[in-house]
């Protein structure tokens, strides 16, 4: 089953609607299937992804640099009216509150979708991975999105999809919808 938080707790079954301006924030820990998503459900120029972004940037680039880039291809994509999705843990609040910040400034719908999927799914991905996160990080990051999930219209977003299973995440469908066409802001 698929939750969804807008204006508070509500039940929403599949499809998941996406409106073509959005922020999509993806939330879970490292193994949660956050990318595999990601390039299932959206064309790939959309997608802003942590991962890729370390791999297209030479050298051992620090994090803080890896997400001010991928910050600054976010809001490239707002402030021209397109749908940018997220493709990064987000475990933490305040990395997602700028990205709220963002998806505000530029007048955009805000979602979230939460693969708040058990520890050993992640572990047990995680560890068939070429290039390993460190379990007890994982352990974290699961603990993080287990915390604040039910608080996530709180810190503003417009609507929240939680999907806790692998079935669940295999079962969504997800459409783009099409609306007016969005012009850039000034900001």
């Amino acid at each position: 089953m698929i939750r969804s938080v807008s204006q508070g707790i509500a039940s929403q079954p599949s499809p998941i609607d996406v409106p073509t301006d959005a922020l999509v924030v993806l939330i879970g820990a490292a193994g949660s299937g956050k990318s595999t998503f990601a390039g299932h459900h959206f064309m790939s120029d959309c997608v802003v992804a942590s991962d890729r972004l370390r791999a297209e940037i030479t050298g051992a680039p620090p994090d803080a640099v890896v997400f001010a880039e991928l910050h600054r291809r976010v809001q490239a994509r707002l402030a021209g009216g397109r749908l940018a999705v997220v493709d990064a843990t987000n475990t933490d609040w305040m990395w997602r509150a700028q990205l709220v910040a963002d998806a505000r400034g530029y007048r955009r719908p805000l979602m979230a979708i939460v693969f708040d999927l058990p520890v050993d799914v992640c572990l047990a991905r995680n560890a068939a991975r070429a290039l390993t996160v460190p379990a007890p990080v994982i352990r974290r990051q699961v603990a993080d999105v287990t915390r604040d999930v039910e608080r996530l219209d709180l810190e503003g977003f417009d609507t929240v999809h939680v999907l806790r299973s692998v079935a669940e995440v295999d079962a969504v469908t997800l459409e783009i919808r099409k609306g007016p066409v969005t012009r850039a802001l000034d900001r």
